[in-house]
């Protein structure tokens, strides 16, 4: 078993601790003290030197944040890329996939808005078809449904490990179990499970992973990453390419780098770039598997006290549930129940049906709250919520 949180000096490495409960870690975590410090350090570094030079200076700062980020989802440096956010990153990679009339796209019902709008956008151009894979009886993607849609004719599956508006981990690991022995690659949208859970590529099978570094991570925003297997690098070109993602060879050619960084850009925010290699280290010194077991005893301590608040209903689907605990208030719109909860000093989010039409349109909800908690909230977090949710209910 890991070793315990040790939850007291998280909570000191924490400086958002002393003014809020905060319950939005879904959507951007409190940034622990070394991750503040060492964005500062280099911003600092950069006005007494100059951009450029800062960069030259920590340039093996800057190398290592590869090898962090490799560590944390078991791959080897040069199949990652650093990029702004989870959404260039998932796009960068979707975009490069080359479609033609009667290819399918497989996804999910828990498919998050983005992802579902540049599937849309992509049938349109190129005639491909977009398929809902059914759920099994507990919420989450049915894998024999998966098996019996896989066929020559499907071009990729592209699912979404933990959706915005619910606590279900979908089964990626069978998933890539069956992409792999039909040949299909398989992108992962990892943005809500990477830093809350462990995530291995390798046990996972996927051949693309996008994430960000606000959130479980608790790394700066404008930050995320890309996985890139080399069993399918040489057949991605990215949609678009710069003297960083690609060498200008002659008058009329180019030739693209040949590992992961193909889906970079030249220009990049090295402060934040810095700092998101520092938060990744610092969720591995704390121990993934020791977060995981955290994070999910207190969602479930959270479910269970919700459940016994009048008027509340937990959301929550899967036969594996993570740190993200969405309810309803009965007779209350959900952005007023957040709106409540902040006046209490407690930070929370609201997922609606724009973000998540297949699955909230299917369950006949316009919206849902959602509490996610991480390895510094506290049971009192908790109780504070709960207390907060009675007097509106009042």
């Amino acid at each position: 078993m890991p070793e315990p949180v040790n939850v007291a000096r998280a909570r000191r490495e924490t400086p958002g601790c002393a003014n809020v409960v905060h319950l939005n870690n879904a959507g951007a975590a409190l940034t622990p003290a070394p991750v503040l410090e060492a964005v500062i350090d280099h911003l600092r570094l950069e006005a007494r030197l100059g951009g450029y030079e800062a960069a030259a200076a920590q340039a093996s700062e800057v190398d290592a944040v590869y090898g962090s980020i490799a560590r944390l989802i078991g791959c080897r440096p040069h199949e990652v890329a650093v990029v702004e956010s989870a959404t260039r990153a998932w796009d960068t990679a979707f975009y490069a996939m080359r479609f033609r009339p009667g290819d399918r796209i497989l996804t999910s019902r828990a498919e998050y808005a983005s992802n579902v709008i540049a599937f849309l956008q992509v049938a349109r151009r190129t005639g491909a078809r977009v398929e809902v894979v059914d759920d099994d009886e507990h919420g989450q993607l049915s894998v024999a449904d998966l098996q019996r849609r896989l066929d020559d004719d499907v071009k990729l599956v592209a699912v979404t490990h933990v959706p915005t508006q619910s606590g279900l981990v979908n089964p990626a690991a069978e998933i890539g179990r069956l992409t792999r022995a039909a040949g299909v690659p398989f992108l992962l949208d990892a943005c809500q499970s990477v830093g809350q859970l462990p995530v291995d590529v390798g046990e996972i099978g996927c051949d693309m992973l996008s994430a960000t570094g606000r959130k479980f991570l608790r790394g700066p925003r404008g930050t995320g990453f890309l996985y890139v297997s080399d069993r399918l690098i040489d057949k991605l070109e990215p949609p678009f390419l710069d003297l960083h993602a690609a060498t200008w060879t002659g008058a009329h050619t180019y030739e693209i780098r040949s590992d992961a960084r193909r889906f970079e850009v030249w220009e990049a925010n090295y402060a934040a770039k810095i700092g998101l290699g520092v938060a990744v280290d610092y969720a591995l010194d704390w121990g993934i598997e020791a977060i995981e077991e955290r994070v999910t005893a207190l969602a479930a301590r959270l479910r269970h006290r919700l459940a016994r608040t009048p008027g509340v209903t937990v959301q929550d689907r899967g036969r594996r549930l993570c740190g993200i605990v969405t309810f309803t208030v009965d007779g209350v719109p959900a952005t007023d129940v957040r709106q409540h909860l902040a006046a209490a000093g407690i930070n929370t989010s609201v997922s609606t049906i724009a973000s998540a039409r297949y699955d909230l349109g299917a369950r006949g909800l316009p919206a849902v709250v959602r509490a996610s908690v991480h390895y510094y909230n506290t049971d009192e977090d908790i109780e504070r919520l709960s207390q907060a949710l009675h007097s509106l209910s009042a």
